[in-house]
This record gives structure tokens, sequence and C-alpha cells, in this order.
């Protein structure tokens, strides 16, 4: 596995890896002018599923044949051309990608692609000096800085929609050119003096890696109030390790707790975002730790102990410890110690500290979770699973959820540094199961936090139904402690359902930053969409039980038509479970006459899955066709009505209107839509199709 621009940096250095034109030269034929010509020969049926032998999906192998395998290929792949899998381009379309193609594919020249930033290098400038600042506390800053946002696609406060940077360790300083430090993780040792650097991303932004940060003098005003104005002192800069990345609770405690907690506050989509959107969250096993659709929300400063209390985290930090720290012994011993030593020890030494201060002071109430400072939208967010994917959107969205999370400061660091910073993308499997299933105990931390604001009486109940199952409570043992079941809660609840009414009331207490309702999915009266709007007729989608919602994919972009234009909608498949407890077989623990759809104005996610389009009036014709699906065939009479097969003859036209309307909702968050996950519907069990990955480790 290699990362493009930052582990080779020219065409020599690509070659040594291994890797060969596909342009062709004086030598060979062009391999993209082959497939291109072999896609147009070979086209497929339109609007006809493809042929069984064509390969589709995220798993598929996706590496070309070499000049010499070229004519094997062909041989063996009868539909191995392109465009893959999908309906061909049309005749203006394919002739000027093969003109290109046959000129050896030209690239825009290096003066173009590479744009002069002299509109933005005082920014750049006043950035970059921040960073490398040389005293102690502010390297450590900068560092901490570094290794929450070497991922980000950073935007400059101010600038053109699509202009993005990446933050770098460069081995050469401001005023030359960057010389990149490639590591595979940002707490790597650099192995030489470096300086911190912007340099812009000159690649095509893809929606599935696009995460932004603005970043900017009103940034900079912030780290300096968080982060420099306190009063703490540091003597000496801690190593770089495995030990202070597998530890960052220890790595940065000189930085107080609160700086830090404020720092991940400020910006919880990004973050949380970057564990969504990040490597660490490709296929099935690695996004099955969690539910398929949960609401989040975050402890405020104030009422977190590892923030108002210093002794809290330097009795815990022992017991802290990620899954990358643990490099010695053998893999049953380090195991061991993300099963039982670690989580259930930090589990049962945060509910006696959290129990002995509800003695002395008020218990949780709706006080106890932070309001965004009253501006920040992102301090209630919903979470969507999305089979082999998963997105985060702002806001309480769909009817209310199985599970919820309060996230407080020691968990929201761990989160990150298990996913993000800790994750190693050539890590073996060792090192990818541990991710998980540290993840898992990290999950059960958010869930029990949630748990600590209901009626102790009900909370037992709760954490029983969420878990149910053969073998659920063997797991149990070993992973989670004895809930708190007799410590109060500071709220006085009025109904039996205490649960839904902790969470809307999460909406009902804060600012008036989100929805109070949803008007497709929760809604009553005054407070749903308007009669006999698009949002409106599709509310019978949102009915439970949603016998037909188990044969809809995960993603379905709908396309509402008229005369005066197009409405966007997605249609999210929500599966139900009888736990999240086990890595395998979650084919076993799914409970498909329990999924419910969830109905959601414009896009979010990177993959959809299949889109419709239907014309406005014939929504009520969709919408009864959609409840009325009991078999694949219904589903697939359905398809054919409504439904944009990869085949169908405006699948291209279709598509740029769906990725157009994406890039309309904000300017600034688009990406390129990825396609490698669009379904191709067929006659066999939708149930059964689902889990062709089950037992792989992605």
């Amino acid at each position: 596995m290699t990362r493009l621009g930052i582990d080779a940096k020219s065409v020599p250095a690509w070659r040594q890896k291994g890797f060969f034109p596909v342009t062709g030269s004086t030598s060979s034929p062009s391999q993209l002018v082959a497939l291109l010509k072999r896609g147009r020969d070979m086209a497929f049926t339109l609007g006809a599923p493809l042929p069984s032998s064509v390969e589709i999906g995220p798993h598929r192998k996706n590496s070309c044949p070499a000049p010499a395998e070229m004519a094997g290929y062909l041989k063996d792949h009868t539909y191995g051309g392109m465009p893959h899998g999908t309906a061909p381009l049309s005749e203006d379309e394919f002739n000027t990608l093969l003109e290109w193609a046959e000129k050896g594919a030209p690239a825009l020249s290096l003066a173009v692609m590479q744009a002069p930033l002299d509109d933005v290098a005082g920014q750049i400038s006043e950035i970059e000096t921040f960073l490398n600042q040389p005293q102690n506390r502010s390297a450590l800053v900068a560092r901490y800085l570094y290794e929450h946002l070497f991922l980000a696609h950073l935007h400059l406060e101010g600038d053109t929609h699509r202009r993005f940077f990446r933050l770098i360790r460069s081995r050469t300083g401001p005023g030359k050119p960057a010389d990149e430090i490639a590591t595979r993780r940002p707490f790597d040792d650099p192995g030489e003096t470096f300086h911190y650097r912007l340099i812009p991303i000159d690649g095509t932004i893809l929606h599935k890696e696009h995460i932004t940060y603005e970043i900017g003098p009103r940034r900079l005003k912030r780290y300096d109030e968080l982060f420099l104005k306190p009063d703490w002192a540091l003597d000496q800069l801690p190593p770089y390790s495995i030990d202070a990345g597998g530890n960052p609770l220890s790595t940065f405690q000189a930085i107080p707790a609160r700086s830090r907690y404020q720092f991940l506050l400020d910006d919880a989509l990004y973050f949380v975002r970057s564990f969504i959107r990040g490597p660490v969250c490709y296929g099935q096993v690695a996004v099955n730790v969690i539910e398929d659709r949960f609401w989040v929300s975050f402890l405020d400063p104030d009422a977190d102990l590892s923030v108002t209390d210093p002794t809290f985290l330097q009795d815990a930090i022992p017991i802290l410890e990620l899954p990358v720290a643990r490099a010695d012994g053998t893999v049953k011993q380090r195991l061991s110690s993300l099963l039982t030593v670690g989580p259930i020890r930090y589990q049962r030494y945060r509910r006696d500290r959290y129990a002995r201060q509800f003695q002395n002071v008020a218990p949780p109430d709706y006080d106890h979770i932070w309001d965004g400072d009253g501006h920040y939208a992102g301090a209630r967010l919903t979470v969507y699973r999305n089979f082999s994917s998963a997105s985060v959107v702002t806001g309480f969205v769909g009817s209310v959820p199985k599970t919820g999370w309060v996230i407080d400061f020691p968990l929201f660091e761990r989160i990150y540094y298990n996913l993000v910073a800790g994750f190693d993308v050539f890590g073996n499997v060792e090192h990818q199961l541990t991710t998980r299933i540290y993840m898992d105990s990290l999950r059960r931390e958010g869930e029990r936090s949630f748990l600590s604001f209901l009626p102790p009486e009900t909370r037992q109940d709760l954490h029983a139904d969420w878990y149910r199952g053969p073998l659920v409570e063997l797991v149990d043992r070993w992973k989670e402690s004895t809930l708190d079941t007799s410590s109060p809660t500071g709220i006085a609840f009025k109904t039996d359902l205490p649960k839904a009414e902790f969470l809307t009331g999460l909406l009902e207490n804060g600012p008036d930053l989100w929805p109070k309702t949803d008007p497709i999915n929760r809604c009553d009266g005054s407070t749903c969409a308007k009669p006999g709007s698009a949002a409106d007729r599709l509310r019978p989608l949102t009915v439970v039980p949603a016998p037909f919602a188990k044969f809809l994919p995960d993603i379905s972009v709908l396309l509402v038509e008229d005369d005066t234009g197009t409405e966007v909608f997605t249609l999210v498949h929500d599966m139900a479970h009888s736990n999240v407890a086990f890595i395998f077989n979650e084919d076993l623990r799914r409970e498909p006459e329990k999924d419910t759809m969830t109905v959601v104005e414009g896009q979010f996610s990177s993959y959809p899955n299949f889109v419709f389009r239907v014309r406005r009036e014939e929504l009520d014709d969709f919408v009864a066709e959609t409840l009325a699906l009991r078999k694949q065939q219904d589903f697939l009479d359905l398809i054919s009505k409504f439904g944009i097969r990869r085949t169908h003859p405006e699948f291209w036209s279709v598509f740029d209107e769906v990725q157009a309307k994406l890039n309309a909702q904000s300017a600034v968050e688009a990406g390129v839509l990825d396609i490698n996950r669009y379904d191709d519907p067929k006659s066999s069990d939708p149930i059964e199709r689902l889990f062709g990955y089950t037992y792989a480790i992605d």
C-alpha cells in the first residue's frame, strides 16, 4: 500500500516501487486506450443487470494489467473495459476521452496545477510562524495540533471555496519548497529536524475523504486563548514513540485538560467526521462496531471530572493505554489487556468517581450536557452506519434511535487516537483487530455515560435490550463492569419513556441551534412537513415496523422531478440487530423484521448505493409500491419502473445531476461521490446478499 503524493514524489521513485505507465510508450501500447475501446465494443445490455462475471464493489481487485498481461486480461474479462460496470459514455464524451488517451493522457502543466498562492501567502506565513515557535510550550501545542489536523483539508478563512491545504512535517522551512517527511502515523519520530508547513492539495477532492477544517487569523487567536494564555509549565518535551502515541492523555498532560477538551468540542463535527471518513472506516467489519443510527452529545467541561479534578486523569492515565501502545508480549497477552485489564478497570474507576461526586453535588441533568456554547450546531450529532461505511450530520435526525452516546474528554481523545492518529494504514491483521476490539469498549463507555442521565431503575433493562442474544452475557463479563443502577439522575422525568424524553429534551432545553422535531420522521401536526409537499408525501416510508425496508439499499438517493426542478432526498435503511457486540457473523444478529427507514432532505453519504428518479405526479405510486415490498421480485419491479441501474441509458447524466445537487448544498464541503458501492440488484435474497463479506477483515 502506498499514499499518493506522500510515499513517492517523482516518476522514477514510483517506478522503483513497481508502478508502470498505463498511457503507452514507444515500446508498448496504451492500456488506457485498450480498456476504453473494449468497454465500447462490449457494452452491456441497457437497463439489465450486469452479467454475473462482472465483479463490482470495494473488494474487487483494483489493479491494471501490465502491457504484457493485457491480451490475457481481455481474454479472461470479456466485460473488463472502461467505464467499468456501467452504461457507456455518450459518443461525444467517449471521443473526447479516447482522443486524450491516444495523446498519452497529458496532464495539466505544473504552472497550472501549482497556481501561485500570493493572495493567501500572508495567512500561510502567519499559520506556519505560529506552529514553528521554538519555546517548549508552543512546540508541544503545535505537536498536539498537528496530530489532530494531519488528516484535515484545511480551508483558509475567506479563501475561495475550492482551495484546500494539508498540514505536514517538512525537512525544509517556510520560504522553501516543502519536502514532506513520510511517516506511518503522525506521532512517529520524524527522525530529523522538521518544520510544520501548509501545502496545497492538488488532487481531486473526494467526498469520502474530504474532512474540512477552517483555519486563519481567528483560529490562531482561538489557539492562543485555549493553549498559550493559560498558566502551565513544561520543562521537557515528550519523546516521539509508540508509547507516546498510545497514551495521548499522558503525552500531552502538561496542557490543561480543559484546553484540550474545548479544542475538540470547538470542532466536534470535524473530529467525529475524521473517525468516519478516515482510512479506518472501511468495510463491514470496521463499522459493525456501531449501531445503524444513534445520537451523540457531549459532557459539558464543567461537569467532566477529567477537566475539573486534576487527580481524575492523574490516577486514570495508567489504565488508558490504546492498542497501539501494546507492542510487547504475545498476541493473547495483548488482547487480554484490551479485553479485561484496561477498559474494565477504567469503567469501574469512572463509575465510582462519579458516584462519589454525585453524593456531594447535584446529579447529572440537562445542564451537564454541552450546549455548543450557544452557537455551535455540532454539539448534537447523528451518526449513521451504512453497512460498510458511515456518515455524520449535525442535529438529531430521524426517529428516536435505539441508543445514544454522551462523550466526555477521555473518551473523545481515545476514540480519535484509536481510529485516526493511531490507525496504521499499513498495519497487520492484529492491529486492525485490536483497534476494532478497543472501539467496542469505547462504544460501551459512551453508552454507559448516556445511561447515567436516565432513572437508575431503567438503566439495566435498557442496557439488556441493547445487548441481546447468545453469548452476550459471557462477553459482557469480559468487557463491562457492573452498571451504576443506584446513583440518581437530576432530571425529573414526566413520562415512562425516559430515553426518548431525555434525547428530545436535549433539543428543547438547549439553545435554538437545532430543529426540535424532524418534519418527516419525528413530528406531530404543525411540526410536520407542509401538507402535499414531497417531504410530506414521503412520510409513510418512516412507518414502524417497516417490513419493506430490508429490500432497499443502505443509501438510496431519490430525485423528485417536475417541470420546475428537482428535489433530492436520501432514503436511509436502518438495519436492526440484537446486539453489536461481536466482530463476525453479523448475519446471525440481524433482525430484519425490525428494520426502519429514515427519510432525509438532501444528501450526506459519500457512497450512494442506488438512485431512484420519480416524477412528482408519480410520487404517491412510488411510496405505495415501496411500502408493498415483500419479496425481492417486488423490489426488482420497483427498480424497473423508477430505478436508475448501472446500465440505465441515462446513468451518467443522472449521476451528474446527483453530484451537482451535492455541490449546490455546500461548495466548501462538496466532493466527488464514489460509485464503487453502487448496487446491481438481482434476484438473490437481499439478506444473504448483504453479508457477502462477513468473514473478511478489511
